[in-house]
């Protein structure tokens, strides 16, 4: 029996599924984030091998010995030669540790390195035609048409993009807090509400949890369902914010329809990441603007995850499907 393990990393965490050939899923591992970008590589490394090795353990209980033939790579902030050649060697490192339980018996051929743009595309929708918004930590929109063209439209990171993301909002909400306490701005619930969760005296210890507890992307992103929470008690400020990362969204979006497919084209799209779990019926909005805007297209909830469509590309290596 041939096995394939299929790894979705990202800014937050990090999934690995272990796979046979007849698509059968025999164990699943989650550890934290492994987009290097932003953590390093080494912190990289540890989260993807600390999934492979719990994905590998619970397939050890149905299998007596795994041996890996093809592995796919989908991880976020990969888009480059450069990036490549990091994961190559994340890989080599797998290969050569001791924790992990594995026969490993891969072809140079069978290892697929790509964003989990892709992967999230072939996992949701369950094959390559369409277009993934994914909107967690950060944010990026992918489609690909029949005829195998992609376009891409955002993933630039935390600092030259991400619209629309869980880190967006929530930076979007502390600014408006800081506003309004400066009197710039109209008063929201958000100051209370930050003051609280984070156990502040005052609005202004916010300079001392942000800039000096070495808070990352992922802690700062954390803070987005506050002001999604705030949305949904009416909040106006807050509504505002969900409001614009929605648009932002839904630009984005049109921008990969106008792009890459016909104007009556029926096309599906899948919403993937921690925003779309939104209490204020922010994926309505964003459902609502989209197929208004477009007759043709169907939003939809992922159909399997990401580090599924990510084992779906690593088996369609392996046997050479010509379709997944």
């Amino acid at each position: 029996m041939s096995y394939v393990l299929g790894i979705d990393g990202g800014g937050s965490k990090t999934v690995c599924i272990l796979m046979d050939g007849s698509r059968k899923v025999l164990g699943r591992g989650e550890a934290g984030a492994s987009n290097y970008q932003s953590i390093g590589i080494e912190a990289a490394f540890l989260s993807i091998r600390c999934a492979v090795n719990t994905a590998v353990i619970e397939g050890l209980k149905l299998t007596d010995n795994i041996k890996i033939e093809a592995i796919c790579f989908g991880l976020a902030g990969v888009g480059r030669s450069q990036d490549t050649e990091v994961v190559k060697n994340i890989f080599e490192e797998l290969k050569s540790s001791q924790f992990l339980p594995i026969d490993w018996a891969i072809h140079p051929s069978n290892i697929v390195i790509c964003n989990d743009a892709l992967i999230a595309l072939i996992g949701g929708i369950g094959n390559n035609i369409g277009i993934v918004v994914s909107a967690g930590t950060g944010s990026i929109i992918f489609g690909r048409n029949s005829q195998g063209k992609p376009k891409r439209v955002g993933g630039w990171g935390y600092i030259l993009g991400d619209e629309g993301s869980a880190y967006k909002i929530a930076v979007a909400g502390m600014q408006a807090a800081l506003k309004a306490y400066d009197g710039r701005e109209i008063l929201t619930r958000i100051i209370e509400d930050l003051q609280q969760h984070l156990g502040l005296a005052s609005i202004e210890d916010l300079i001392e949890v942000i800039y000096r507890r070495g808070w990352g992307v992922k802690e700062i992103a954390a803070l987005a369902p506050i002001i999604d929470a705030a949305a949904a008690q009416g909040d106006e400020v807050a509504i505002k914010i969900i409001d614009e990362a929605v648009e932002e969204l839904v630009k984005a979006t049109s921008t990969v329809v106008d792009a890459i497919f016909s104007p009556r084209e029926f096309i599906e799209v899948v919403t993937t990441g921690s925003v779309w779990q939104s209490k204020c019926n922010m994926r309505e909005k964003y459902v609502a603007s989209i197929e208004t805007r477009f007759p043709s297209v169907k939003v939809i909830l992922p159909r399997h995850e990401p580090a599924y469509g990510a084992c779906l590309l690593a088996l369609k290596k392996l046997v050479g499907e010509k379709e997944i």
